[in-house]
């Protein structure tokens, strides 16, 4: 595959992890208004990961792995989904869509500590502006008393938090972790291990399943689009471009995420933006940008370059 193909593919990725996954906050919050939250990961999931196979089939690739990248992809498909997305579907009941994007847009400081933690990485000067600007941002988002006023709210917050550690660490292993080569094969397992997972968690906590059929056609509709949309599409992109570009970069997805999650939610559930929340978000974001960046923010042509090296 040439260079120029390859950034494109890269360009498309990036557009997919930018913004589909905007609207999946949207998506679930509609969802789980009617649905139990692990009850509705677990459809989501293993019927997009059936469905990738299905495709698989009909396009003739192999579906084999070793035993080691089955583990590895059952350990991804915990850290991503079981826990790093079904955890956060679950937050979705008691903080608003738009908030819970606001804050996973840390992701890139979690990031970026966990380097530092785990693999001792070298925090530039620049970036410790950023993990400040972070701090401060997050302490503004989660300290409004129209939030923590609201009904288990704190908890919420708590949870998505740790969702991002997980999330995070899923990010570093599966970047250099022995998985399929092909990238759609992978997302499917990740996807089958992840919904199985979460239908043991749906049994353990004794959620009452239900018939798509019995369901309103907003969740109908919002189930439809997060199986192939933010699943099948957006993962897939989302682990491939793991693998051609650093870690923190697949994190800048969240400078796009909240400002989409934020208007859908403002625009179809009438959810609240305060002043104090887009301050928070101005500086939350400021902050991922120092993160990214050591002069200047050329994006793309950091992308070309790396795919080049990989090409090499």
């Amino acid at each position: 595959m040439g260079k120029s193909s390859n950034t494109t593919l890269v360009v498309l990725a990036f557009f997919s992890i930018y913004v589909i996954w905007g609207s999946t906050y949207l998506l679930n919050k509609i969802a789980v208004a009617e649905l139990p939250p692990f009850m509705l990961a677990s459809i989501r999931f293993i019927t997009a990961g059936v469905l990738i196979f299905c495709i698989c089939k009909v396009m003739k690739l192999s579906i084999a792995i070793t035993k080691k990248q089955l583990i590895n992809t059952i350990i991804a498909g915990f850290l991503f989904l079981a826990f790093g997305n079904g955890v956060v579907v679950w937050a979705l009941k008691y903080v608003d869509s738009g908030f819970a994007a606001l804050e996973i847009s840390a992701q890139p400081l979690v990031v970026l500590l966990l380097m530092l933690i785990l693999q001792g990485k070298k925090i530039q000067p620049m970036s410790i502006v950023g993990v400040i600007l972070g701090v401060i941002g997050i302490y503004l988002l989660v300290s409004q008393k129209e939030i923590v006023s609201q009904e288990n709210s704190i908890l919420g917050m708590v949870m998505i938090f740790v969702c991002m550690i997980s999330w995070g660490y899923g990010s570093l292993f599966v970047s250099k972790a022995d998985l399929p080569s092909n990238y759609f094969v992978n997302t499917g397992y990740q996807m089958i291990s992840g919904g199985l997972l979460l239908l043991i968690a749906s049994m353990l906590f004794g959620e009452s399943w239900s018939s798509p059929a019995v369901w309103s056609s907003g969740v109908q509709i919002s189930m439809v689009l997060l199986i192939v949309f933010g699943s099948i599409i957006a993962f897939t992109s989302f682990n491939y471009l793991l693998k051609i570009v650093s870690p923190e970069k697949v994190a800048t997805s969240t400078y796009v995420n909240p400002i989409i999650a934020l208007v859908l939610g403002w625009y179809f559930l009438e959810e609240q933006i305060t002043l104090q929340s887009v301050i928070a978000a101005g500086i939350l974001l400021t902050g991922v940008y120092f993160i990214n960046t050591k002069k200047k923010m050329v994006i793309f042509s950091r992308f070309s370059s790396k795919i080049g090296q990989k090409s090499s």
